[in-house]
């Protein structure tokens, strides 16, 4: 499917190979993942904060057979009733989880290959350019690729967990292809963008409609935060003086006995990082990731600065300023590869800052997508004229003040879940996500002219 023109009406063939492709991908990728543990370790809890391995397993196979099967193509269930609540997000909280009584690792690789291979039948024969807006370009299809992608992430973030023998590997992330010459930080100059998008058919319903959105003048950190300049704000007290956290900040930092970035392991006056069951040193210039959004606005605060909000983060990431156009992705339309962006699990962490020139956006701002999700200022709400479609909880049901807006993706988010438009969500405690941030600062009348 042709992604460097985008356009409402896409040709049915090419729709088609390029979803069985996406659709492959993700499912290669949650084998991967729940065949790496043996059959205990997949239905053990981890952590409070994460399912099972083998509950994400069968999810996954449950929603692909309740919108692709069931709901698009009108056909029965494969299993008997009461599989839905079993797997239902929204009914079971993820620390009940465990006593539910859940198919067995054997039964859940069963029932998602069966879903399976009944879906790729379905993917070649029906319609793909009729009036169904869940078929109409395949969106189904493409939100079911993008579902199992998002809980790929997921059960990394339950790998990262785990305690054990390392079960992963893979090779080490690029550095910076020379010696470090960025300015600190790009202006963006003051006007309006048109936000969100109406015309990419995969688009979920959060990233819609596109509107116009004016933003004043600012100033946007190069570079998402690297580990060296957060491991200063801990040096200096950070997390023992309470004039850099919002009161809910402080008073969870005090709770929770928080003192570095989840995963962070002191070693005299260094820092080791615990990843996937090794203990390396931290490397200095990359992004830091894993802090929850009150560490990534305390740190802001301390260096005189703030978070971005979720419109400049993406006025820098698609505004391409000689034509006035948002583009898909801030170096163009052109799909994601490894000259541009570190995505899809390949190295399990972030690159080193300035490490893909190739994919910085036209304004200059680099790694803005992939690496580590973004936190930003903004509350996770609607856009105006926002639509449900096609069910309130993906993202209708979180909207208001509880959870904080991500963007950008994390390395490792795969590119069918990932564009300029994309919106994440979180409460602003959470740490076991891939998540980073950048700085920003407004600009100055003298600056902004």
């Amino acid at each position: 499917m042709p992604r460097d023109r985008l356009s409402t009406t896409l040709d049915p063939e090419g729709v088609r190979a390029r979803l069985a492709d996406d659709l492959a991908r993700a499912r290669g990728r949650t084998m991967t993942l729940t065949s790496a543990v043996d059959d205990p370790d997949l239905v053990r809890q981890h952590s409070p904060l994460m399912s099972p391995l083998v509950w994400d397993l069968a999810h996954i196979g449950n929603q692909e057979e309740l919108w692709l099967l069931r709901r698009l193509d009108g056909r029965p269930g494969l299993l008997p009733d009461g599989i839905d609540d079993l797997y239902d997000a929204f009914r079971h909280a993820r620390h009940d989880r465990p006593a539910l009584p859940l198919l067995n690792p054997d039964q859940s690789r069963h029932y998602v290959r069966e879903v399976r291979a009944r879906v790729d039948e379905l993917l070649a024969k029906l319609p793909l350019d009729g009036p169904n807006p869940l078929s109409h370009n395949g969106f189904a299809f493409a939100m079911i690729a993008q579902h199992e992608q998002q809980h790929v992430e997921t059960m990394l973030a339950t790998h990262q967990l785990r305690a054990g023998e390392p079960v992963l590997s893979a090779p080490a992330a690029p550095v910076a292809p020379q010696a470090p010459t960025l300015p600190v930080e790009v202006l963006i100059p003051a006007g309006e963008f048109r936000m969100g998008t109406d015309l990419d058919p995969w688009a979920l319903d959060n990233e819609r409609p596109a509107h116009l959105v004016r933003v004043g003048a600012f100033w946007l950190d190069t570079t998402p935060v690297t580990n060296a300049a957060y491991a200063e704000f801990v040096a200096a007290g950070g997390y023992r003086d309470p004039r850099w956290w919002e009161p809910a900040g402080w008073t969870h930092v005090q709770e929770a006995g928080l003192t570095a970035p989840q995963f962070w392991v002191p070693d005299g006056g260094a820092w080791l990082v615990r990843r996937f069951g090794h203990t390396p040193a931290l490397r200095p210039d990359e992004p830091v990731q894993h802090v929850c959004w009150y560490e990534a606005d305390a740190y802001a605060r301390w260096r005189g600065r703030r978070l971005p909000t979720e419109a400049e983060w993406e006025k820098a990431a698609r505004l391409d300023p000689a034509t006035g156009r948002s583009r898909r992705y801030p170096w163009g339309d052109s799909d994601p590869d490894p000259t541009r962006a570190n995505l899809g699990g390949r190295h399990l962490g972030p690159a080193g800052v300035g490490a893909f020139p190739e994919g910085a956006s036209t304004a200059g701002v680099h790694q803005l997508i992939g690496d580590v999700w973004e936190w930003t200022s903004s509350d996770f709400l609607g856009y105006p004229g926002f639509r449900a479609f096609p069910y309130r909880e993906y993202s209708e049901v979180f909207f208001g003040g509880t959870y904080k807006v991500l963007r950008g993706g994390s390395w490792a988010v795969d590119p069918v879940a990932c564009r300029g438009t994309f919106r994440n969500w979180d409460l602003p405690i959470r740490r076991q996500i891939f998540a980073g941030f950048r700085t920003a600062r407004d600009a100055s009348h003298e600056e902004a002219s």
